[in-house]
């Protein structure tokens, strides 16, 4: 069971964490279109269920150690040790690297801005903000796509060969 929980909160984490990141870069081509206020606005409101202390805030700090768990409880594996570091190393480049550089300029600047007091390089912060996510959305699901192959790697074995014997082939 506990082997089981190793294998599953991770992929959980780093899905739910994709799919957050996913939602950013969806957004990316009409909050590129926004003026000023609006974009501030959008920053000031639309975001405060991702961060702490709300539930989007934990996912990132819970899913780094996590993932670093499994990489731990597969060491043996060397296939699977392998995918669950290299998963591990792209969440650390995801979080705290590219979010440090690119995102939380933006995340500070932004929540104290209203439309009377907009960020004079508000068109950067933006520009850092949008591009962060979108590298974070390719660290994440290569992570995600990582960390899945790495416990197929290892379930595959306790699946039984399927061989399909078709006329004249053998697949």
């Amino acid at each position: 069971m506990i082997r089981k929980g190793i294998q599953f909160v991770p992929v959980l984490l780093v899905a739910l964490l994709t799919g957050l990141a996913f939602a950013h870069v969806l957004e990316r081509p009409a909050k590129m279109l926004y003026d000023a206020e609006t974009y501030t606005v959008l920053q000031r409101t639309l975001y405060v269920a991702w961060g702490l202390p709300n539930v989007g805030g934990f996912l990132e700090p819970a899913a780094i150690p996590a993932t670093l768990l499994l990489t731990l409880a597969v060491r043996k594996n060397r296939p699977a040790f392998w995918l669950s570091l290299i998963a591990s190393i792209f969440l650390l480049l995801a979080f705290p690297v590219v979010f440090f550089v690119f995102v939380a300029p933006a995340n500070t600047a932004f929540p104290g801005a209203a439309s009377n007091n907009i960020p004079i390089n508000w068109v950067e912060l933006r520009a850092s903000w949008e591009t962060g996510q979108s590298i974070r959305i390719v660290l994440q699901l290569t992570s995600l796509a990582l960390l899945v192959s790495s416990i197929l790697r290892r379930t595959a074995r306790s699946f039984p060969r399927l061989t399909f014997k078709i006329p004249f082939l053998v697949c």
